[in-house]
């Protein structure tokens, strides 16, 4: 009878799975992302490995399956080429003091800590720039809902900025 994967083994191997990961991918970020992916692959369902040696091989092969599926993934998605005014609008001025900056932030701040009711659509109309009938419908909400949540989203940042 072979010996089921521990789950509690598994944080045994997390250093030398992430420098592999990180060699696989490149960067540091998409390492990290690869190496919680390939946990919970392995957590998902119980696993049966012949001896305790086996582990470390074992995650190695996993991680590698893992990277191969999200490169086919990326490359079936379709990519859609930045227009000049969107790139515009995605960064951020070049003349913005760093004062601006910090309240940037600052408002992003609030917005992230708000319910999220009104965070979502204050995403998706005041950052992404969507209309009240395009937020509507990727929200699935009536419209009425959107400029109500919309509203009170404003004022709870307003009252938490002091203005």
């Amino acid at each position: 009878m072979t010996p089921e994967l521990r789950a509690a083994a598994l944080g045994d191997h997390l250093d030398r799975l992430y420098r592999a990961a990180w060699a696989i991918t490149g960067a540091r970020e998409d390492a990290e992302d690869l190496v919680q992916e390939t946990y919970e692959r392995v957590l998902r369902r119980p696993r049966e490995i012949a001896r305790e040696d086996d582990v470390l091989p074992y995650l190695l092969g996993v991680l590698r399956n893992t990277w191969v599926d999200t490169i086919r993934s990326r490359a079936r998605r379709p990519t859609t080429p930045l227009d000049a005014d969107a790139a515009a609008r995605i960064e951020a001025p070049a003349a913005a003091s760093p004062v601006e900056q910090l309240a940037a932030r600052e408002v992003f701040a609030v917005v992230a800590g708000l319910p999220e009711e009104f965070r979502d659509v204050l995403a998706a109309v005041d950052v992404a720039g969507l209309s009240y009938a395009e937020a509507a419908d990727s929200l699935d909400l009536p419209v009425g809902t959107v400029m109500s949540r919309l509203s009170r989203g404003r004022q709870r940042v307003a009252e938490t900025l002091g203005l």
